[in-house]
């Protein structure tokens, strides 16, 4: 048994494990959302909530980032590429992220917990393009609004079989 009697107590590397396990909870919490609206209601219906639960929550937790990480109003690309390294899903997915140039950043998805859980139990690829574009879309531009988000590889439609999603994100001018 931890001799820790609050979070206050915890090491660096047990704070690493708990966000982890947060992190973890989180997103099981999630799935077993969605499970349960596709069980009553199928599955367009629970995707259509799901998105709009989205678009909710992804400016949410933009808008913590950029006070936490103190990014300021339109940070750039530099600014995404930081925030996507600290979002909840940062901890427990594989990812990475190319920037060829100062207006793209490219971000593959290697490993993703929802995919694998819903593989593991025998069920289809959640199709989540369609959830993806509000999420990432909204996220990416309460980071900067001048950013546009586009899905390259995302199921229903994966083309890179390396990676479950790829998105790009390019600044305007």
């Amino acid at each position: 048994m931890k001799s820790a009697q609050s979070i206050q107590d915890l090491n660096k590397e047990e704070l690493h494990q708990l966000l982890q396990i947060y992190a973890k909870n989180w997103l099981a919490h999630d799935g077993c959302w969605f499970l349960s609206i596709e069980e009553k209601h199928g599955m367009q219906e629970a995707i259509d909530i799901d998105r709009e639960s989205w678009r909710k929550f992804t400016i949410v937790e933009a808008k913590r980032l950029i006070d936490f990480l103190e990014l300021g109003e339109n940070s750039g690309i530099a600014g995404l590429a930081k925030s996507l390294k600290f979002r909840l899903y940062s901890t427990i997915n594989e990812d990475k992220i190319e920037i060829p140039d100062d207006n793209t950043l490219l971000y593959y998805v290697k490993t993703c917990r929802v995919q694998s859980a819903r593989r593991k139990k025998g069920l289809d690829d959640f199709p989540c393009d369609s959830v993806g574009i509000v999420e990432y879309s909204l996220f990416a531009e309460t980071i900067d609004s001048r950013i546009q988000t586009k899905c390259i590889s995302c199921p229903p439609n994966i083309n890179n079989d390396d990676y479950y999603c790829i998105w790009k994100f390019s600044l305007k001018d």
